[in-house]
């Protein structure tokens, strides 16, 4: 079952100590997805059926009478509450814990830069320190707006979604909000 849902949806190795459970719920989710096309593919194949063209057909001026409509609504609302309460939440919370995070010292401070579609990540120097930046300086070449005169406004060192630029980390990199 482990490598099951990883080869069904074709993710890719789990590196992360969560990620056999985010895999776990993506699997839940599209077991919730798969169970919705089935049931609206035949819902529509019926509807086909029912509502074909015939002769001396008879309108039905009442409509629907039953609530087996509003039940499954229902039901569907359900399912998807019990995905994001039972699982998502409870997931988000133990992962995103204090008591998850390494000290400061034992981390990597980075910056990250997100745009639509994209992200960058810039490390710091060998020191610990970053180089200063400016958003007047960002540019096709520059895209974290480094300072070239400043000798720790190393490009060298900011890794992007299309590939890395420089130095790899192989220890946790710490979230710090400020």
């Amino acid at each position: 079952m482990e490598n099951l849902v990883p080869r069904l949806l074709r993710l890719p190795p789990v590196f992360s100590e969560h990620g056999q459970q985010v895999d776990r719920l993506m699997l839940y989710v599209h077991a919730l997805m798969l169970l919705l096309f089935i049931g609206w593919g035949v819902f529509f194949v019926y509807s086909i059926w029912r509502f074909r063209v015939r002769r001396n057909a008879r309108a039905d001026h009442l409509g629907v009478r039953s609530h087996v409509s509003s039940y499954l609504e229902i039901g569907v609302a359900a399912v998807e509450a019990i995905l994001l309460v039972g699982f998502a939440i409870p997931m988000w919370a133990r992962g995103a814990s204090p008591g998850n995070f390494p000290a400061e010292k034992d981390a990597t401070v980075i910056r990250i830069i997100g745009k639509q579609f994209s992200w960058m990540a810039r490390y710091p120097g060998p020191d610990g320190v970053f180089g200063k930046g400016d958003p007047r300086l960002v540019s096709a070449q520059n895209p974290l707006g480094a300072d070239p005169a400043d000798p720790q406004g190393n490009l060298a060192e900011c890794v992007g979604r299309h590939g890395s630029y420089g130095k790899r980390i192989d220890r946790f990199a710490g979230v710090r909000g400020k």
